[in-house]
């Protein structure tokens, strides 16, 4: 006689699923660690994590502290540690993703044993028994595979992956919701399990459950859902319609209309409290990175709810147009080649069988997929764009594992456990796919592109930019490794924050000193438009005055400057022909002779020739072929035009001053720096 699949045999067995998920996980994630510092927010994430200091809004408190907790394991760089912490949380939550999955499939079997004993007739009786013994027989199959099978998809897709092995915090965002969705999914199971039983036998003589017995799943879950809001509080917020309506179909409005919600709100707004506090703390302590410091309330606020992101949110139907089509290239390449969709296309039959089978399920995931795309498509934001649609990923992933239990329940009992293991192979198309574009074990164009850069500026020097890839990994660079410590580096963005004049005032004092009176006159303006910007954005009196104020502070750091050292300005300010800070170029272009220094331009007042040095570059894992680049990646789109673009200025100077054969070696190198070549 064929023994039942039982429920502890079922937990036992999804535990290894589990453990087998997450060792696979760590291991790719950690053999395609990047090593040192990455591009984009990474140089700044880490220096705020190793000083417990305050990153830019929404701060990630809980992010920080945790990747900070990692830093301090003596193993490589900071940067490594840190990079480490990311794929330990991808890992942990591709995991988790397996779980979510097996708790959706054990509901599933519940309705259809909950669907057999309700069965009439001996002949359907026979049937029905005989169907749930092979299933008995094959539960790990039929159970499991689908589940592990999820988790493996999510594992190698580009998106999760590609932040798992840099210092971001998205991969602990992802964690964070996966969690939330284990259980409360776990809340319903149990809850739909114990009505049946004690509705369904009468010979089944335990007490009816009450209604509260599994509210600590709830309570555990709006803890982490308190707690995840001090992470990157929008996609996580964006979960509550779902939330809602997952709860209404699983306990009607009866959990609404209780002191249930509240204490839920409450121990949830307890969390968010608990891991905010952090911002002020941190803040008080003045750490070298305190963005937008934090101290007060209404700083807190304007913190913790990106307030000066929220000109980028804006919902036309030209722009969701636009997102929408980015969207859908991002989808088609999310879990393997775009030219073989398998995971879609079991995606899609996971959603229509949600639909049949378990519609709570198919509007949870469903409300959370239109959710998150109706933020994605409102925020228009470059970098990582990608990031912002993990929650529709998931779902996706989710789904996935749905339509592979589908399709298993309709292959016969014979071969399918040789289905199960080669439905498996999608996932390992992912790996595939992605292994060229997120395999950064090799990865140090970050750091080569700051070494390149800082290798050409004299002692004592300053240096102006508008490009983030060289202020966030040289703030990594001189506050972690100490390096170039005598470099002045300026962000002329960041100039436009009052707390940026706190940092340079520490780590520049001599600088500010030189323009004090200008830089007092701006500053105090400054301080008005942040509290009133719509003032100053409704007179032009105000706009003018402090525009002009921002011009002349910055032409006193220049002119003050050159009196004792080189002033350095990457490619965009010499190069531009537009944006907010075209007073500022067309004033150097007007007064100064750009000079290319490897990858800068030194500012000087004669148009004498002035001999550009030898060319020295390390770019290691940039041309060479061993990592891949998508189109859209910051490598393509912002660091290749500018080896390319001062390649060329170098050999336009060479040009013009008779250099011949230097300025053709110059204008050869800079093919090879053409983002069109690079794959």
């Amino acid at each position: 006689m064929t023994q039942p699949f039982s429920e502890q045999s079922f937990r036992r067995k999804t535990l290894l699923c589990a453990a087998l998920v997450f060792t696979v996980s760590l291991l790719v994630y950690c053999w395609t660690l990047a090593p040192t510092v990455t591009l984009v927010d990474s140089g700044e994430l880490i220096v705020a994590a190793q000083f417990l200091g305050v990153a830019h809004p929404p701060g990630f408190p809980l992010y920080l502290i945790l990747a900070h907790l990692v830093s301090l394991i003596p193993i490589g760089s900071i940067a490594f540690r840190i990079n480490l912490a990311s794929a330990f949380f991808a890992a942990l939550a591709s995991t988790i993703l397996m779980l979510v999955v097996a708790e959706l499939i054990a509901t599933a079997s519940h309705f259809a044993e909950a669907k057999g004993r309700s069965s009439k007739g001996k002949n359907k009786l026979s049937r029905s028994g005989g169907r749930a013994d092979s299933e008995r027989e094959s539960g790990w199959m039929l159970n499991l595979v689908p589940a592990i099978g999820s988790g493996l998809l999510i594992t190698f897709s580009r998106t999760l992956w590609s932040y798992a092995t840099i210092a971001e915090v998205y991969t602990l965002n992802t964690l964070l919701l996966l969690i939330i969705l284990f259980l409360m999914l776990r809340w319903r199971r149990c809850i739909l399990q114990d009505t049946s039983h004690a509705a369904g036998s009468n010979k089944f003589r335990r007490r009816r459950p009450a209604i509260t017995d599994y509210d600590r799943l709830v309570y555990a879950a709006a803890i982490v859902f308190g707690l995840a809001l001090g992470v990157h509080h929008v996609t996580i917020g964006l979960l509550l319609p779902a939330l809602a309506v997952f709860v209404y179909r699983t306990q009607g409005f009866k959990f609404f209309g209780s002191k249930r919600l509240l204490y839920a709100a409450l121990v949830s707004l307890a969390a968010l409290f608990a891991i905010d506090s952090y911002l002020p703390l941190a803040a008080s302590a003045s750490p070298i990175l305190n963005w937008g410091n934090p101290r007060s309330l209404q700083a807190i606020w304007w913190h913790i709810t990106g307030r000066q992101y929220q000109i980028f949110v804006s919902f036309t139907p030209a722009i969701a147009g636009e997102q929408l089509g980015k969207f859908a290239s991002l989808l088609v390449r999310e879990f393997g080649f775009w030219w073989l969709p398998w995971a879609l296309i079991f995606a899609g039959i996971g959603f229509v069988s949600a639909f049949k089978r378990d519609r709570t399920t198919f509007w949870f995931l469903a409300l959370i997929v239109l959710c998150n795309l109706a933020y994605a498509f409102s925020y228009d934001i470059a970098e990582d764009k990608d990031a912002y649609y993990l929650a529709t990923f998931i779902s996706v992933a989710i789904a996935y594992g749905l339509g592979l239990r589908e399709l298993l329940q309709h292959i016969p009992f014979g071969i399918r456990g040789l289905t199960a293991l080669s439905l498996l192979l999608i996932s390992v198309i992912g790996l595939i796919a992605s292994w060229p574009y997120n395999n950064r074990r090799h990865y140090f164009i970050a750091h080569d592109y700051v070494d390149n850069i800082q290798g050409t500026i004299e002692p004592n020097s300053l240096l102006l930019t508008l490009d983030w890839q060289v202020a966030s990994p040289m703030l990594y660079t001189r506050e972690i490794e100490q390096q170039r410590r005598d470099i002045k580096v300026i962000d002329v963005q960041l100039l436009r924050r009052s707390w940026y004049f706190d940092y340079l005032r520490r780590v520049y004092p001599d600088l500010i000193d030189r323009s004090r009176d200008k830089v007092d006159t701006y500053v105090a303006d400054l301080k008005q438009w942040e509290q009133e910007p719509e003032v100053y954005a409704k007179s032009t009196v105000l706009t003018q005055r402090i525009a002009g104020a921002f011009q002349e502070m910055l032409e006193s750091f220049v002119s003050k400057e050159l009196e004792i050292a080189p002033v350095y300005v990457t490619a965009e300010l010499i190069l531009l022909k537009e944006g907010q800070d075209i007073e500022l170029i067309r004033w150097l272009n007007r007064n100064f002779q750009a000079i290319p220094r490897g990858l800068l331009f030194e500012l000087a007042r004669d148009n004498d020739f002035r001999d550009p040095g030898e060319l020295r570059l390390q770019t290691r894992g940039l041309v060479d072929g061993t990592i891949r680049f998508a189109e859209d990646d910051v490598v393509k789109t912002k660091v290749l035009p500018i080896y390319k673009v001062m390649l060329q200025s170098r050999g336009q100077y060479l040009a013009h001053f008779k250099q011949q054969e230097r300025a053709t070696s110059a204008f050869e190198e800079a093919r090879r720096f053409d983002p069109q070549n690079v794959h």
